[in-house]
């Protein structure tokens, strides 16, 4: 890697890591819904295969995620936004899908993940911004299989796709009744569940692998988070102050288009990947 790209990265992940540490206070995603794409545009100048590039980036938001979401969910725990029993009932089993989703993210190709993240991503954006909006005093619910099954989804999703969670959480507990600040809030303290059992897997089953850019542990570059950490930790608590202080609307808005602008343009990066 020579210099002026060194320099590019680490340009690019100053601005992933003041908007992805916004962004992780602000919707409970971790960030990494924004280093992610971020990460693959800076390594896409250099000579690395496109789905050695996606693994790297992945792998590198997750290890980022651990931070930002002690700095995100403490932020909204001391605004009464964070649900721990249902932490406690949801945590096993994403668990699990963090498990089998970082494994198979590490083993197969990074263009089917390339695929994953936009698709999901897409979905999650029309039902953010076209689903009629709960309104978070009658929340519903459905029995431990059921809430172990949507568990183990969104911890396999969330590890392949480098996010921390939030991405599926935060429109699955609104949808079943809880109010939006306290979905978000939840999302925030799940992306350490995902964040740290999903690096320690992508940096083992990264070691050894060829091709990988300067200063990486498997499929974890120390460089790029050694930049964004520091500031997605210091932004999450900006990221907390504005969701407590704007309308819901305004903020599953704000998470829908967001999400639709990523899903494009994940959606672009596989195509000109395949060509």
């Amino acid at each position: 890697m020579d210099q002026g790209t060194l320099l590019t990265l680490i340009a690019i992940a100053v601005s992933a890591g003041v908007a992805g540490g916004i962004l992780a206070g602000l919707l409970g995603v971790g960030g990494g819904i924004v280093i992610v794409p971020a990460l693959y545009f800076a390594l896409s100048f250099t000579d690395m295969e496109p789905g050695l590039i996606m693994q790297v980036s992945v792998g590198t938001s997750l290890a980022t995620i651990i931070f930002t979401s002690l700095s995100s969910a403490s932020g909204h725990y001391r605004k009464g936004a964070v649900d721990f029993s249902l932490l406690k009932l949801w945590a096993p089993s994403i668990l699990v899908g963090v498990l089998i989703g970082s494994a198979a993210g590490g083993l197969i190709d990074g263009r089917i993940m390339m695929g994953v993240f936009a698709v999901i991503a897409a979905v999650v954006a029309l039902n953010m911004i076209f689903a009629r909006q709960s309104d978070g005093t009658t929340p519903r619910s459905f029995s431990k299989p059921v809430w172990a099954g949507f568990g183990v989804f969104a911890g396999t999703v969330s590890s392949m796709m480098g996010i921390g969670g939030g991405t599926v959480c935060v429109p699955l507990l609104n949808f079943l009744g809880y109010d939006i600040r306290k979905a978000v809030g939840t999302s925030a303290a799940i992306g350490l569940v995902i964040g740290l059992p999903a690096t320690v897997v992508y940096v083992l089953t990264g070691l050894g692998a060829e091709g990988l850019p300067p200063f990486s542990l498997g499929y974890v570059n120390l460089l790029a988070a050694a930049v964004i950490i520091p500031l997605t930790t210091v932004f999450a608590r900006v990221g907390v102050k504005i969701a407590h202080a704007i309308p819901q609307r305004v903020l599953r808005l704000f998470f829908g288009l967001f999400l639709a602008v990523t899903s494009v343009r994940m959606a672009l990066d596989l195509l000109r990947s395949l060509t």
